[in-house]
């Protein structure tokens, strides 16, 4: 009885590590670090309004929150369109950052366009490449 105990014992355990060894000699291929020295010296720029630059004016607060509030709501965005950058400066209506296609750019701008109205949205979303 000891010996097919440790018959079994023997065999669990050597199936065991080949089969750790089958996953643990595949890892994934790291990815380089992302390099965004280009977009952040042109956000640097006095003439690109960006989110630090928002006043605190209560309308202009209000709608920023109810923009982000429709990119969050439509779940068939991606997470980089739910995360754009939404800046109100004066009614005025600024949208940045990636996006992964032409259709959620346009979504974006339609969701902006919707809370804030004709001719209040300027749309500088970019397509982000795909990985």
């Amino acid at each position: 009885m000891k010996i097919a105990t440790a018959i079994r014992v023997t065999v669990f355990t050597a199936l065991f590590a080949s089969f750790t060894l089958a996953f643990a000699q595949d890892p994934a291929p790291q990815q380089p670090p992302a390099d965004n020295s280009k977009i952040n010296q042109r956000d640097q720029s006095p003439s690109q309004p960006t989110a630090d630059q928002q006043k605190n004016a209560p309308n202009d607060r209000d709608m920023a929150r109810q923009i982000r509030k429709a990119l969050v709501d439509d779940k068939s965005l991606s997470t980089y369109a739910h995360n754009i950058k939404v800046v109100v400066q004066n009614g005025q209506v600024t949208l940045r950052g990636p996006v992964r296609t032409e259709d959620e750019k346009r979504s974006a701008e339609a969701a902006a366009t919707a809370v804030a109205g004709a001719g209040k949205v300027t749309n500088e979303l970019e397509i982000a490449p795909q990985k």
